[in-house]
């Protein structure tokens, strides 16, 4: 049994790592996605995105029970503990920083979200960061630095391919989504796959890819589907409003 997962058990953890990838498409109607809201902002019902973590969380431990080494050359694991502290905490707080700085620029303000939301998005953030980094700076960077290094490339190009296939697979590059969302979401492919291959895990990116993912929701209002400037509802109503020292009179006839 040993030498068959010694044999085939990488090839079945590439198929399963290739089912979690599609599995992400899915995350858009199970309402996991980072832009997924209901039109009044609420998150949908938890039914559905638990079905989809845990579906998420079982292609995960497939692959680790499947590819013998999946610890080590596929990241899955925490990493070398110090550093991954240190990096996570520098991590998070550069996203809280660029969360911050997009709400002052987008809105002049934080946008704070109501109180009520904040355990189900906090629960969406981490289990959403969570599956993301192990299935693509785990299993896809794990996989694309065994090839480069079979070919003899550069880790950076594992790095950059895995971002870009998780950009894909996020459809933040969609018609119609905001260019915020993209360039946060290629930054934490980069990032969090250095890191990775950095600390020899996925802690660092995870914690820094969380916190970040909350900040933004907390600081927007948003789950990540921040709108375009003068599409929300504070700013279609001050549109509505006659400028300063003009008073509206009304039609007596």
């Amino acid at each position: 049994m040993d030498d068959l997962l010694a044999t085939f058990g990488p090839l079945m953890g590439l198929a399963l790592g290739g089912l979690a990838v599609l599995h992400r498409l899915e995350a858009e109607s199970a309402g996991a996605a980072e832009y997924d809201e209901l039109e009044d902002g609420r998150m949908p019902p938890f039914r559905r995105r638990l079905y989809w973590y845990l579906i998420g969380l079982g292609l995960i431990a497939s692959v680790m029970v499947l590819d013998p080494e999946a610890d080590t050359t596929l990241h899955l694991q925490l990493g070398e503990r110090l550093p991954a502290i240190l990096f996570g905490i520098v991590y998070a707080l550069i996203g809280v920083g660029q969360a911050v700085a997009f709400a002052m620029w987008r809105y002049g303000r934080l946008r704070f979200p109501p109180p009520k939301s904040y355990p189900g998005a906090l629960v969406n953030d981490v289990a959403t960061a969570f599956i993301d980094e192990a299935v693509f700076r785990g299993i896809v960077l794990g996989y694309f630095v065994l090839a480069t290094d079979a070919i003899g490339f550069s880790p950076w190009v594992a790095i950059l391919a895995a971002a870009l296939l998780y950009v894909l697979a996020t459809r933040v590059a969609a018609r119609g989504r905001p260019p915020y969302m993209l360039f946060f979401t290629f930054g934490v492919g980069i990032i969090g796959g250095y890191l990775t291959l950095v600390t020899g895990g996925i802690g660092a990116a995870f914690l820094g890819h969380a916190v970040a993912r909350f900040s933004v929701f907390l600081v927007t209002g948003h789950a990540g589907q921040v709108t375009w400037r003068g599409t929300e509802e504070e700013e279609i109503e001050r549109e509505r409003r006659p400028p300063k020292g003009w008073s509206v009179v009304k039609d007596r006839h």
